[in-house]
Protein backbone atom coordinates (compact mmCIF):
# COMPACT_ATOMS: atom_id res chain seq x y z
CA UNK A 1 0.00 0.00 0.00
CA UNK A 2 1.47 3.32 -0.81
CA UNK A 3 1.51 5.80 2.21
CA UNK A 4 -1.71 8.08 2.96
CA UNK A 5 -1.75 12.10 2.23
CA UNK A 6 -0.85 14.06 4.73
CA UNK A 7 -3.48 14.78 6.90
CA UNK A 8 -3.06 18.14 6.46
CA UNK A 9 -3.65 18.79 3.23
CA UNK A 10 -7.35 16.99 3.17
CA UNK A 11 -8.88 20.33 5.13
CA UNK A 12 -8.59 21.80 1.59
CA UNK A 13 -10.63 19.08 -0.43
CA UNK A 14 -13.56 20.87 1.68
CA UNK A 15 -16.10 18.03 2.50
CA UNK A 16 -18.81 16.88 -0.31
CA UNK A 17 -22.37 17.54 0.75
CA UNK A 18 -25.24 16.11 -0.64
CA UNK A 19 -29.00 16.74 0.46
CA UNK A 20 -27.45 17.86 4.29
CA UNK A 21 -25.35 14.72 4.50
CA UNK A 22 -21.34 15.21 4.60
CA UNK A 23 -19.18 13.04 2.94
CA UNK A 24 -14.59 13.28 3.65
CA UNK A 25 -14.35 12.05 0.66
CA UNK A 26 -15.34 13.19 -3.36
CA UNK A 27 -14.56 10.22 -4.72
CA UNK A 28 -17.45 7.55 -5.11
CA UNK A 29 -16.98 4.13 -6.11
CA UNK A 30 -18.24 0.97 -7.10
CA UNK A 31 -18.41 -2.67 -6.02
CA UNK A 32 -18.51 -4.22 -9.49
CA UNK A 33 -16.03 -6.66 -11.61
CA UNK A 34 -13.26 -7.10 -9.03
CA UNK A 35 -11.68 -10.57 -9.37
CA UNK A 36 -12.22 -10.88 -5.66
CA UNK A 37 -14.23 -9.75 -2.67
CA UNK A 38 -11.02 -9.76 -0.83
CA UNK A 39 -9.40 -7.55 -3.96
CA UNK A 40 -12.82 -5.23 -3.83
CA UNK A 41 -12.77 -4.62 0.07
CA UNK A 42 -8.82 -3.87 0.04
CA UNK A 43 -9.23 -1.59 -3.02
CA UNK A 44 -12.28 0.54 -1.66
CA UNK A 45 -10.07 0.75 1.78
CA UNK A 46 -7.02 1.92 0.19
CA UNK A 47 -9.35 4.83 -2.23
CA UNK A 48 -10.72 6.47 0.97
CA UNK A 49 -14.15 6.80 -0.57
CA UNK A 50 -16.84 7.62 1.68
CA UNK A 51 -19.53 6.56 -0.21
CA UNK A 52 -19.73 3.12 -2.39
CA UNK A 53 -22.22 2.12 -4.97
CA UNK A 54 -24.07 -1.43 -5.03
CA UNK A 55 -26.14 -2.77 -7.80
CA UNK A 56 -29.38 -3.90 -5.67
CA UNK A 57 -29.89 -6.44 -8.53
CA UNK A 58 -27.21 -8.32 -7.96
CA UNK A 59 -26.99 -7.77 -3.80
CA UNK A 60 -30.26 -9.23 -4.25
CA UNK A 61 -29.86 -12.06 -6.33
CA UNK A 62 -26.67 -13.14 -4.90
CA UNK A 63 -28.42 -13.16 -1.26
CA UNK A 64 -31.32 -15.52 -1.98
CA UNK A 65 -28.57 -17.58 -3.90
CA UNK A 66 -26.81 -17.96 -0.70
CA UNK A 67 -23.53 -16.61 -2.44
CA UNK A 68 -20.95 -15.25 -1.22
CA UNK A 69 -21.40 -11.06 -0.96
CA UNK A 70 -19.44 -8.00 -0.94
CA UNK A 71 -21.95 -6.15 0.80
CA UNK A 72 -21.35 -8.40 4.13
CA UNK A 73 -17.79 -7.94 3.96
CA UNK A 74 -17.78 -4.14 4.03
CA UNK A 75 -17.65 -2.07 7.29
CA UNK A 76 -21.06 -0.01 7.23
CA UNK A 77 -19.89 1.69 10.03
CA UNK A 78 -17.48 3.86 7.88
CA UNK A 79 -18.84 3.34 4.65
CA UNK A 80 -22.28 5.11 3.24
CA UNK A 81 -24.12 2.55 1.02
CA UNK A 82 -25.39 3.79 -2.62
CA UNK A 83 -27.85 1.75 -3.68
CA UNK A 84 -28.43 1.75 -8.05
CA UNK A 85 -30.88 1.04 -10.41
CA UNK A 86 -28.32 -0.87 -12.70
CA UNK A 87 -29.86 -2.94 -14.81
CA UNK A 88 -33.56 -1.56 -15.19
CA UNK A 89 -34.79 -1.20 -17.70
CA UNK A 90 -38.26 0.64 -17.56
CA UNK A 91 -39.35 3.41 -15.08
CA UNK A 92 -41.22 1.16 -13.03
CA UNK A 93 -38.20 -1.37 -12.54
CA UNK A 94 -36.17 1.37 -11.58
CA UNK A 95 -38.85 2.68 -9.04
CA UNK A 96 -39.27 -1.03 -7.73
CA UNK A 97 -35.72 -1.55 -7.30
CA UNK A 98 -35.41 1.95 -5.11
CA UNK A 99 -37.59 0.98 -2.32
CA UNK A 100 -35.74 -2.30 -2.46
CA UNK A 101 -32.76 -0.09 -2.35
CA UNK A 102 -33.76 1.51 0.71
CA UNK A 103 -34.76 -2.24 2.68
CA UNK A 104 -31.39 -2.91 2.09
CA UNK A 105 -29.73 0.05 3.99
CA UNK A 106 -32.22 0.03 6.53
CA UNK A 107 -30.77 -3.81 7.47
CA UNK A 108 -27.26 -2.37 7.27
CA UNK A 109 -28.45 0.01 9.90
CA UNK A 110 -28.09 2.85 8.21
CA UNK A 111 -31.78 4.14 9.21
CA UNK A 112 -31.49 7.56 7.42
CA UNK A 113 -30.33 6.07 4.16
CA UNK A 114 -32.58 7.44 1.49
CA UNK A 115 -30.00 7.60 -1.13
CA UNK A 116 -30.16 6.34 -4.50
CA UNK A 117 -28.53 5.85 -7.80
CA UNK A 118 -30.87 6.14 -10.36
CA UNK A 119 -30.35 4.38 -13.97
CA UNK A 120 -32.83 3.81 -16.54
CA UNK A 121 -30.92 2.10 -19.20
CA UNK A 122 -33.58 0.94 -22.15
CA UNK A 123 -30.13 0.55 -24.53
CA UNK A 124 -28.20 -2.60 -24.31
CA UNK A 125 -25.46 -1.78 -26.75
CA UNK A 126 -24.29 1.60 -25.65
CA UNK A 127 -25.48 1.75 -22.08
CA UNK A 128 -26.69 5.24 -22.27
CA UNK A 129 -29.46 6.63 -20.02
CA UNK A 130 -33.16 6.82 -21.26
CA UNK A 131 -33.71 10.61 -20.65
CA UNK A 132 -37.44 10.69 -19.94
CA UNK A 133 -37.52 7.82 -18.32
CA UNK A 134 -35.29 9.03 -15.81
CA UNK A 135 -36.54 12.01 -15.35
CA UNK A 136 -40.32 10.68 -14.68
CA UNK A 137 -38.95 7.98 -12.42
CA UNK A 138 -36.50 11.20 -10.40
CA UNK A 139 -39.89 13.01 -10.07
CA UNK A 140 -41.40 9.85 -8.59
CA UNK A 141 -38.50 9.11 -6.39
CA UNK A 142 -38.17 12.55 -4.95
CA UNK A 143 -41.83 12.91 -3.82
CA UNK A 144 -41.29 9.78 -1.65
CA UNK A 145 -38.66 11.13 -0.20
CA UNK A 146 -35.39 9.59 -1.81
CA UNK A 147 -32.49 11.28 -2.24
CA UNK A 148 -32.13 10.88 -5.65
CA UNK A 149 -28.37 10.95 -8.03
CA UNK A 150 -29.45 10.38 -11.26
CA UNK A 151 -27.12 9.17 -14.25
CA UNK A 152 -27.51 10.52 -17.16
CA UNK A 153 -25.84 12.02 -20.47
CA UNK A 154 -24.33 14.82 -20.24
CA UNK A 155 -27.55 16.77 -21.71
CA UNK A 156 -27.41 20.13 -19.65
CA UNK A 157 -31.42 21.21 -20.42
CA UNK A 158 -31.89 17.56 -18.63
CA UNK A 159 -29.33 18.20 -15.74
CA UNK A 160 -31.19 21.45 -14.79
CA UNK A 161 -34.85 19.34 -15.19
CA UNK A 162 -33.42 17.07 -12.88
CA UNK A 163 -32.56 19.79 -10.20
CA UNK A 164 -35.37 21.43 -10.37
CA UNK A 165 -37.70 18.18 -9.75
CA UNK A 166 -35.43 18.36 -6.41
CA UNK A 167 -32.49 15.78 -7.11
CA UNK A 168 -30.51 16.03 -4.79
CA UNK A 169 -27.20 15.79 -7.05
CA UNK A 170 -26.65 14.59 -10.71
CA UNK A 171 -24.22 12.09 -12.39
CA UNK A 172 -23.38 12.37 -15.57
CA UNK A 173 -21.32 10.29 -17.94
CA UNK A 174 -18.02 10.88 -19.27
CA UNK A 175 -18.24 8.71 -21.71
CA UNK A 176 -19.76 5.39 -22.19
CA UNK A 177 -19.81 3.07 -19.51
CA UNK A 178 -16.77 1.12 -18.49
CA UNK A 179 -15.22 2.38 -21.70
CA UNK A 180 -12.49 4.24 -20.02
CA UNK A 181 -12.52 6.52 -23.11
CA UNK A 182 -12.38 9.18 -20.44
CA UNK A 183 -14.23 13.07 -20.72
CA UNK A 184 -15.35 12.92 -24.11
CA UNK A 185 -17.51 15.87 -23.89
CA UNK A 186 -16.53 18.23 -21.71
CA UNK A 187 -18.09 21.47 -23.42
CA UNK A 188 -21.70 20.09 -21.89
CA UNK A 189 -20.25 18.78 -19.12
CA UNK A 190 -18.55 21.99 -18.08
CA UNK A 191 -22.13 23.59 -19.11
CA UNK A 192 -23.84 21.36 -16.87
CA UNK A 193 -21.85 22.16 -13.92
CA UNK A 194 -21.36 26.18 -14.25
CA UNK A 195 -25.43 25.82 -14.09
CA UNK A 196 -25.85 23.68 -11.04
CA UNK A 197 -26.72 24.30 -7.67
CA UNK A 198 -26.76 21.21 -6.44
CA UNK A 199 -23.33 18.86 -6.73
CA UNK A 200 -22.34 17.20 -10.01
CA UNK A 201 -20.74 14.09 -9.68
CA UNK A 202 -19.03 12.81 -13.23
CA UNK A 203 -19.67 8.86 -13.62
CA UNK A 204 -18.65 6.80 -15.91
CA UNK A 205 -15.61 7.19 -18.56
CA UNK A 206 -12.38 7.58 -16.82
CA UNK A 207 -10.03 5.12 -16.92
CA UNK A 208 -6.75 6.72 -15.45
CA UNK A 209 -6.06 9.30 -12.00
CA UNK A 210 -5.31 12.05 -14.30
CA UNK A 211 -8.76 11.85 -15.92
CA UNK A 212 -10.36 12.01 -12.31
CA UNK A 213 -8.08 14.96 -11.49
CA UNK A 214 -9.17 16.57 -14.72
CA UNK A 215 -13.21 16.38 -14.06
CA UNK A 216 -12.43 17.91 -10.70
CA UNK A 217 -10.19 20.25 -11.98
CA UNK A 218 -13.87 21.61 -13.96
CA UNK A 219 -15.08 21.93 -11.16
CA UNK A 220 -17.12 18.63 -10.62
CA UNK A 221 -18.11 18.38 -7.19
CA UNK A 222 -17.17 14.77 -6.85
CA UNK A 223 -16.24 11.58 -9.59
CA UNK A 224 -17.54 8.18 -9.35
CA UNK A 225 -15.96 4.92 -11.23
CA UNK A 226 -15.24 1.24 -11.16
CA UNK A 227 -14.28 -0.31 -13.65
CA UNK A 228 -10.82 1.76 -14.21
CA UNK A 229 -10.33 0.56 -10.43
CA UNK A 230 -11.60 -2.99 -10.41
CA UNK A 231 -10.15 -4.33 -14.08
CA UNK A 232 -6.78 -2.39 -13.73
CA UNK A 233 -3.74 -4.07 -13.52
CA UNK A 234 -3.20 -3.39 -9.96
CA UNK A 235 -6.60 -2.43 -8.58
CA UNK A 236 -5.70 -1.81 -4.96
CA UNK A 237 -2.61 0.76 -6.21
CA UNK A 238 -5.45 1.76 -8.66
CA UNK A 239 -7.52 2.57 -5.91
CA UNK A 240 -5.02 5.17 -4.35
CA UNK A 241 -4.03 6.51 -7.40
CA UNK A 242 -7.32 7.68 -8.00
CA UNK A 243 -7.61 8.91 -4.24
CA UNK A 244 -4.92 11.54 -4.63
CA UNK A 245 -6.27 12.40 -8.30
CA UNK A 246 -9.64 13.58 -6.73
CA UNK A 247 -7.87 15.37 -4.17
CA UNK A 248 -5.10 16.96 -6.50
CA UNK A 249 -7.92 17.90 -8.81
CA UNK A 250 -9.71 19.48 -6.09
CA UNK A 251 -7.20 21.50 -4.57
CA UNK A 252 -6.68 22.68 -8.10
CA UNK A 253 -9.80 24.12 -9.10
CA UNK A 254 -10.48 25.54 -5.80
CA UNK A 255 -7.19 27.36 -5.67
CA UNK A 256 -7.84 28.98 -8.88
CA UNK A 257 -5.90 28.56 -12.37
CA UNK A 258 -3.98 30.90 -14.15
CA UNK A 259 -4.99 32.66 -17.02
CA UNK A 260 -3.99 31.89 -20.47
CA UNK A 261 -1.72 34.36 -22.11
CA UNK A 262 -1.00 34.46 -25.57
CA UNK A 263 2.27 35.29 -25.59
CA UNK A 264 5.50 34.23 -23.03
CA UNK A 265 5.61 35.73 -20.37
CA UNK A 266 9.56 35.50 -18.58
CA UNK A 267 8.98 34.59 -14.85
CA UNK A 268 12.35 35.83 -13.94
CA UNK A 269 11.70 40.00 -12.99
CA UNK A 270 13.28 42.42 -16.00
CA UNK A 271 13.54 45.31 -13.82
CA UNK A 272 16.63 45.75 -11.33
CA UNK A 273 18.42 42.77 -13.17
CA UNK A 274 22.41 42.62 -13.47
CA UNK A 275 24.07 44.09 -16.74
CA UNK A 276 27.73 44.84 -17.36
Amino acid sequence: MLPNLPSSYLHLTQPLIINKQSFSSRLLLGTGKYKSIREAIISIKNSSASIVTVAIRRAYSNKLKGKSNLVDGLDWKKLWLLPNTAGCETVEEAIRMAFLGREIARRLGQLDNNFIKLEVIADSEYLFPDPYGTLKAAEYLVNKNFTVLPYVSPDPILAKQLEEVGCSAVMPLGSPIGSGQGLQNLLNLQIIINNARIPIIIDAGIGSASEASQAMEMGASGVLLNTAVAKASNPEYMAEAMKLGVISGRISYISGRMLKQDKAIASSPLKGVFTK
